[in-house]
Order: structure tokens, then sequence, then C-alpha cells
């Protein structure tokens, strides 16, 4: 199938470098454009605004992924050592591994404090 389309200036210039892979550009905008609410990012909002809630040391160190969250990256893991990850899985692994970090230094700076307490 053949496209006419017009585009601003500044956006043709930069697909014109890409014009090889206009149509896998298309693709992941497409699957971006069409994504429900519920997935992607699906279980890090949450776990975000757990931290802004400035919990307790006590509820950092019981935090675990939601089930939902915890198939998603299941998921990830099976596919990227079966098939690998496209470029939208990928960046979508990198966001859960930063995350995981955070997630971590929340609950190390929480057993220290723990540990302070209890002396």
């Amino acid at each position: 199938m053949q496209i006419t389309l017009d585009l601003p200036d500044d956006l043709a210039f930069q697909l014109g470098a890409v014009q090889n892979k206009l149509p896998e550009i298309l693709k992941l905008g497409l699957r971006e454009l069409n994504a429900s609410p519920g997935e992607g990012f699906s279980g890090i909002a949450d776990i975000l605004e757990f931290l802004a809630e400035l919990p307790t040391p006590d509820e950092i160190l019981a935090l675990r992924p939601t089930p939902e969250l915890q198939t998603q990256i299941s998921e990830l893991l099976e596919k990227n050592r079966s098939n690998g990850l496209d470029a939208d899985e990928e960046r979508l692994w990198q966001s859960y591994e930063y995350l995981e970090h955070i997630v971590r230094m929340a609950k190390a700076k929480a057993y220290i404090k723990l540990q302070s307490s209890q002396v």
C-alpha cells in the first residue's frame, strides 16, 4: 500500500534519516496509540505512588509487586530468553529494572532505619 502524507518540515527531516524504518516506526506508533491504560506501565505508578506517601520502614520492607506486575515481568523475561525483546519491550524492561533499583534503595534505607531504631 502506498500512502502520501503532508508533514511539517521538521518531522519530514527527522523521518528522512530513518526512511527505511518507516514501517517499523508506524507499527510501534500504532501499538503505543492502541495500548490500553492497563498495559505497559501497569503497576509501576502504584509503586511510585506508594513510595510518594512516605511509608514506614516496615511498609517499605513488605512491598511486593502486584500479581499483574509480576506476570508482566515474568512474560518479558521468558520472551527475552526465547525470542528476544523488540524495542518497546526493551524500553519497558529497562523501566522495570530502574523501578527495581529504586525499590531496592528504599528497602535498604528502610532496613538501616529499623536497625538504628532497635539499638
